[in-house]
């Protein structure tokens, strides 16, 4: 396992989220640890990037039923977010 890039913070899921019934863990240690799911090359660069500048973390995954979800960490690292598309 790698180590963690950065801090996560208050670690917060929004209802529709939260209705999906997965555990969230595994995505949340992917995304800390530089694994953004299924973004394309150049939106893997801009988070490469916004890690080392203090930026905002996008990470895109999907469940094991398919369902798309974003994970959002903050630019202060003060709050991660787990949503759907929609509701952002």
């Amino acid at each position: 396992m790698q180590r963690p890039l950065f801090s996560l913070g208050q670690v917060v899921a929004t209802p529709g989220a939260l209705h999906l019934g997965v555990n969230f863990y595994p995505y949340l240690r992917r995304h800390q640890c530089g694994d953004w799911g299924e973004l394309d090359a150049e939106d893997r660069a801009e988070n490469d990037f916004s890690v080392r500048n203090g930026l905002r973390i996008l990470s895109v995954y999907r469940t094991p039923s398919g369902t798309r979800f974003w994970i959002i960490t903050e630019a202060d690292r003060s709050a991660t977010t787990v949503l759907l598309p929609s509701e952002y």
